[in-house]
């Protein structure tokens, strides 16, 4: 059985409740890399307080999006990097740079395209700074420790417009009842790095 084996990005992995570290208790990520160099994802469901038109007028790009769109939390690694995660409609529509990660997903970090999609936002579209980055088989040592549940993708799970919801709906999405797992308090042992 080799160290990578059922781990195949895109994928979703869902923070076991014994993971106590602030920025990863209860959060889920989307994978979009792993080899044996490391990993990758973004976090989902971690809105911040940042408004999506104030973070792009102040990179000179007018937002057509509602005024209320939060950016998100992506992870601790390069906070001032921003990602667009957006319905793929808008990848057909002449971005340079953008990614199809899974059918009705794409994802771009190109200036340009953001300033095409932030005058016609799809339905779907988050600009989520940071990402959340693992080394050389760290994730594969966590997720074998139980702290990560891995999930496949769903486009509702990542566009979930309650975001709060997003890690009960994925362990849902696997058949696993939130209200069964064993609580975790903070003086406990576990807790993910």
């Amino acid at each position: 059985m080799g160290i990578h084996e059922g781990i195949d990005p895109p994928m979703l992995l869902a923070a076991m409740p014994q993971v106590r570290d602030p920025i990863f208790h209860r959060s889920v990520v989307l994978l979009l890399h792993h080899d044996d160099e490391g990993s990758f994802g973004l976090i989902i469901n971690r809105p911040t307080e940042l408004l999506v038109t104030d973070i792009l007028e102040s990179m000179e790009i007018e937002w057509a999006g509602s005024r209320e769109a939060l950016a998100y939390f992506g992870g601790p690694v390069r906070p001032q990097l921003g990602t667009v995660l957006c319905s793929a409609p808008s990848y057909a529509q002449g971005l340079s740079a953008a990614a199809e990660i899974w059918p009705g997903v794409a994802t771009t970090q190109h200036f340009g395209d953001l300033a095409v999609l932030a005058k016609d936002p799809p339905p779907h579209l988050r600009l989520v700074l940071g990402y959340a980055g693992w080394g050389e088989e760290q994730l594969m040592k966590e997720i074998l420790r139980n702290d990560w549940l891995t999930a496949p993708v769903q486009d509702e799970l990542i566009f979930h417009s309650q975001p709060a919801d997003a890690w009960e709906r994925t362990l849902q999405s696997v058949g696993v009842n939130p209200a069964t797992l064993p609580s975790w308090t903070p003086s406990g042992n576990g807790s993910a790095n």
